[in-house]
């Protein structure tokens, strides 16, 4: 999400002058600065919403005073109580049911109101199609998919040491053992909610390989459609995608056994 920071979703939160940010899954902390550097000159503040924020918050909260707000909670927790926001980074749990039931839960804080735009990660490879979990038991056994602790590599359906060979990306972290079924991964849950939704609403997915791709969801109007358009046209994808490119080469080094 933070490499896709300065080329799109900036530029889309200023033309919309966001005065209210939720982040949901902050790690290290990384882009919550970005976003809080945005609120200290735009008038704005954020709540951050991660249930082990891997950074110093009280480092966050001397730097910003009362534009931070940290929530250590799962978003579904946390999410129903916060109101009135109109911009949503969704990067916590790659996974259908969270995902899905982060935007309904959105979607019901926003009745009769203007529904806020959300920025979604992981909609590329590999969580696009295929559930990942942080923790599998924060998710109802009906709507978890059979997984291992075990990698994942572009072109391979299974997960890497399921055919005896060991390495793939996120090895550590606990994937469905298949891809491409209902209900499985974060691009699926966003097309399940919009499908199923009321409201009017678009669904632009900008460079899916780009370090696992990013979402807009965003309510139709020819304003806001013009903002999202406009911003992706000029933003010089190809020459972002370079560095990201270079960035994933590196990344993909300590996750791949070369012998494989």
């Amino acid at each position: 999400m933070n490499r896709m920071w300065s080329p799109l979703i900036r530029p889309i939160i200023e033309k919309i002058n966001a005065q209210y940010i939720v982040e949901v899954g902050s790690a290290t902390g990384v882009n919550t600065w970005n976003i809080l550097e945005y609120c200290r000159n735009h008038e704005a503040h954020m709540t951050a919403i991660d249930p082990f924020p891997a950074f110093d918050v009280d480092k966050y909260k001397k730097e910003f005073g009362n534009k931070f707000e940290i929530c250590p909670k799962l978003s579904l927790d946390a999410l129903p109580h916060l109101k009135d926001y109109d911009v949503v980074l969704l990067d916590g749990d790659h996974n259908w049911y969270t995902v899905y039931h982060e935007l309904k839960v959105i979607d019901e804080n926003f009745k009769d109101k203007k529904f806020p735009v959300i920025f979604l990660h992981d909609v590329g490879w590999p969580y696009a199609r295929r559930d990942g979990y942080y923790n599998p038991e924060n998710v109802p056994e009906k709507f978890r998919q059979p997984y291992a602790k075990a990698g994942m590599r572009i072109g391979r359906e299974k997960l890497i040491n399921q055919s005896g060979v060991r390495g793939g990306v996120n090895s550590d972290l606990y994937n469905a053992v298949d891809e491409n079924t209902p209900r499985n991964g974060v691009l699926t849950a966003a097309e399940d909610f919009v499908k199923e939704s009321n409201l009017n609403l678009s669904l632009e997915v900008v460079n899916p390989r780009a370090f696992h791709g990013l979402g807009i969801l965003y309510p139709e109007s020819a304003e806001m459609k013009k903002i999202v358009k406009d911003v992706i046209k000029s933003t010089d994808l190809r020459y972002s995608l370079a560095k990201i490119k270079s960035s994933i080469k590196i990344f993909l080094k300590g996750y791949y056994n070369p012998n494989s």
